[in-house]
């Protein structure tokens, strides 16, 4: 068994990344919109998410973008969203430990208050 770690690295956050988006892309609710919005451009899309959390936990500013918009175009409501929190708690947890991996279960909470 390999022994956890907090989120040190971008290759950790490559692996949270993908880890969790494999669940959202075969996930009944989440798929769909998902796979609609994305289609054949995942390879962009993560490396987009990349950056997002590079920017977040390890505070290497390579995000320049704003999350908010295109997530305000998308049809979904508060049942998504605890959805995407059913399924991304649980990875950063399968995955990590330490303070990063907490403050990761707390961005996501606290972005949907925004």
């Amino acid at each position: 068994m390999t022994m956890r770690q907090d989120i040190l690295t971008i290759e950790d956050v490559k692996l949270l990344v993908d880890r969790f988006y494999e669940k959202i892309r075969v996930d009944e609710l989440l798929g769909p919109i998902f796979n609609e919005r994305i289609q054949n451009r995942w390879p962009e899309h993560l490396e987009k998410m990349y950056c997002f959390w590079q920017t977040v936990l390890l505070a290497e500013h390579t995000y320049f973008g704003s999350p908010f918009p295109p997530h305000a175009q998308l049809p979904v409501g508060h049942e998504h969203f605890l959805k995407w929190m059913e399924l991304f708690v649980p990875t950063v947890d399968e995955l990590f430990t330490g303070e990063k991996q907490q403050k990761q279960n707390g961005v996501p909470q606290n972005d949907r208050n925004v």
